[in-house]
């Protein structure tokens, strides 16, 4: 029999008694005991989110790869250009030095002086190094930005089509995300008609992404000028400017950042980052430069999850930002090439029928307009009806082994994303899967049935 332990003060524990040196009956009530449902309910906020629909697409993408299937992925936001070789060796040194140690919260002060820097030189921005927040890659900043601005009751106004975490960044941060449709008529971008129309007292945050995820498009000075008078006009709406991709622009097309606008340094958090500029995606470093209200609170922010980011990847961010004016010639390189295969993916996909694409200024995506191969009528012989884009990326998915975003994840179902930031071999072998699968003798069209 098990001996009970006592205390001092002689109360009487209950004895622990072991269920493998017990009988089966002896057993049983507590087996059941540690059989008990236990409750799994999740905080609301956590249970609302949706997965990001790009993430899922990958990881499926690597499934079938690693289970032997010849996949094309044209999903993923990642350049496949190498991280240039002075920012590679920065972070070598970094190690071999010892600089392997916590940073502060904010990031070093090397970086966050030549962060500041390179904003008043290349983006006419005014920036105190103490007004820079360096993070754990640009989807952390913009998350911190929206947890520092924004609260239930607020509104956070999207114009679609938007990056996939927008909306429920800001379901996470308690506000309600207010998604404003700016169609491909329209260029995809938000008007100042629009943005009027849609303000209310309870309007908090503005986000505009310029060049934009997923449909590369890039807001005009003018345009920006124009939104500018209507953000004034409400004195307590922010804006957010996400400008991780602003090295990606196509000439004429020219990036402007929101902040330098009369008027607007003092209500714009800018966010920006290492990752598309220089091919460091998984270095995970990104920027805050906001307002010092707001650019201290998103440090207290940062300061309660993850602390300061990587002191190797800082190191090396260092030697990124001293490559040259707008990244030097690697990122001049890349840029090119980008270039040269948007033009290539624009041209075969408008030479399928049924698909509409106006080329895009900047970024590494295009967003083809596909909704006159769906609908009532649209069927594959054997896959069955595609009554709608999502079920028309999943026929590619299934039949071409392409890998392409259904637009919806991004606020337009009309549409799905193909990325070409991957090799010119990789983008042909996709674009000749999906103009077979896409073929009127593979895909019976709605209009086909009508006729």
């Amino acid at each position: 029999m098990e001996r009970a332990l006592t205390t001092s003060c002689s109360l009487r524990c209950v004895p622990f008694a072991h269920p493998a040196r017990h009988p089966r009956a002896a057993r049983a009530p507590l087996l059941r005991a540690m059989a008990s449902p236990v409750d799994q309910s999740l905080n609301p906020l956590v249970a609302s989110l949706r997965p990001s629909a790009t993430v899922q697409l990958t990881d499926t993408a690597v499934r079938l790869r690693e289970a032997g299937v010849d996949v094309v992925a044209l999903a993923a936001g990642e350049p496949d250009a190498p991280t240039p070789a002075a920012v590679c060796a920065a972070g070598i040194e970094a190690i071999a030095s010892g600089l392997t140690r916590y940073t502060p919260n904010n990031g070093t002060a090397p970086l966050r002086a030549a962060i500041a820097k390179k904003l008043a030189a290349e983006n006419d921005m005014i920036v105190d190094p103490a007004q820079v927040v360096v993070s754990n890659g640009a989807k952390q900043a913009v998350w911190q930005a929206l947890l520092a601005t924004c609260g239930p009751g607020d509104q956070v106004l999207i114009p679609a089509p938007y990056w996939v975490s927008y909306p429920e960044m800001a379901r996470l941060a308690g506000a309600t995300p207010v998604v404003l449709p700016c169609p491909a008529a329209e260029g995809f971008l938000l008007t100042p008609r629009r943005l009027a129309s849609a303000l209310t007292p309870a309007s908090r945050l503005l986000i505009l992404c310029s060049p934009s995820n997923p449909t590369g498009a890039v807001y005009p000075e003018a345009t920006l000028r124009a939104l500018a008078e209507v953000v004034a006009a409400h004195p307590r709406l922010l804006v957010l400017s996400d400008e991780i991709y602003e090295y990606v622009v196509f000439p004429p097309a020219r990036h402007v950042s929101f902040a330098s606008l009369p008027g607007m340094a003092h209500r714009t958090l800018t966010v920006n980052g290492f990752s598309k500029a220089y091919a460091m995606t998984g270095w995970r470093l990104g920027y805050l430069a906001a307002p010092p209200t707001f650019a201290t609170a998103a440090g207290v922010v940062q300061s309660q999850c993850t602390s300061g980011a990587s002191s190797i990847a800082q190191h090396a961010a260092l030697a990124a930002l001293g490559l040259g004016p707008h990244g030097g010639d690697p990122v001049a390189r890349m840029v090119a090439a980008f270039r040269e295969r948007r033009d290539y993916v624009v041209a075969r996909l408008r030479a399928i029928p049924g698909v509409v694409l106006d080329a895009p200024d900047g970024a590494f995506y295009v967003f083809p307009d596909a909704s006159a191969l769906v609908g009532p009528g649209a069927e594959a012989p054997g896959f069955g009806p595609v009554p709608t884009v999502a079920e028309l990326c999943r026929y590619i998915l299934e039949v071409a082994h392409v890998v392409v975003v259904p637009g919806e994840a991004f606020g337009e179902p009309a549409c799905f994303r193909i990325s070409y930031a991957t090799s010119m071999e990789q983008l042909e072998k996709g674009l000749d899967r999906i103009a077979a699968a896409l073929a009127p003798e593979k895909l019976q069209r709605p209009s086909d049935v009508a006729a």
